[in-house]
């Protein structure tokens, strides 16, 4: 079984163990996870992940405190990841974040169902992951609910297929995943195949694997209007020199 069958298996029975009817609202786009894109030359959505399957624990910080750190440092916006099998998340840690900060935040999962949709708005999400490989029948109508409630999508490709799927749904925020999810082996070479194939007019993420000034500019080059960066940031004791450092 692949890492990303065995994880997507684990949160379905996770979720139907407490699954429920949250009521939903259309959100105000006070928080736009899109608009706050576009007000630097590359913008830098930071993570807060506790661990990560192939490095264990990253950090012992505690998540409100290195969202805050990250506000400080010039974040546009946090991504919040609530898998507990395999990153220690919770959705409690996304409540917590999302009341208290004042930039957009993203909920990062394995999300299968669209009543999770309705569970990331509950718990203060602006925005949240959709993955195509999860989803090759049914992305139009998890990204219509979506648009529905007013929670906005970031859709990860990891194939020419997969742009084409989401271009086809309507995404407007696509994230190009430089880790294979089978494997969970990085090659930055995936974003530089599969930025090029993006329209102009869809925002463009670069998620994963970027360490250092020279994959930021790799990510740059190749077309990324924002990068998603979570292992490197949250081992650094200083997220705001890390981000200078990544920037410069």
């Amino acid at each position: 079984m692949t890492f990303i069958d065995e994880v997507a298996a684990l949160r379905l029975k996770d979720f139907q163990k407490r699954k429920r009817d949250y009521v939903t609202f259309k959100k105000p786009k006070n928080k736009s996870f899109i608009e706050s894109f576009g007000k630097n030359d590359l913008s830098i959505i930071c993570e807060i992940k506790k661990a990560s399957p192939t490095i264990g624990e990253l950090s012992s910080v505690d998540p409100l405190t290195q969202a805050k750190n990250y506000v400080g440092a010039g974040a546009a916006a946090l991504s919040v990841l609530t898998e507990p099998h395999f990153f220690n998340g919770s959705l409690m840690d996304l409540e917590n974040i999302s009341s208290n900060v004042d930039i957009p935040v993203l909920r990062k999962d394995f999300i299968l169902d669209k009543n999770q949709l309705d569970e990331a708005q509950y718990y203060g999400a602006d925005a949240c992951l959709v993955i195509v490989a999860l989803h090759e029948k049914t992305l139009p109508l998890m990204l219509d609910h979506a648009e529905s409630i007013g929670l906005e999508t970031l859709v990860e490709v990891h194939t020419e297929a997969e742009i084409n799927l989401a271009l086809d749904s309507n995404a407007k925020i696509i994230g190009v995943n430089n880790r294979n999810l089978k494997t969970l082996e990085i090659d930055l070479a995936i974003c530089e195949s599969l930025m090029p194939l993006i329209p102009r007019d869809i925002v463009k993420v670069a998620e994963s694997g970027i360490h250092n000034k020279d994959d930021v500019k790799r990510m740059k080059a190749c077309g990324a209007d924002a990068l998603l960066i979570g292992s490197s940031l949250m081992a650094s004791d200083n997220p705001k020199k890390k981000m200078g450092e990544l920037l410069s």
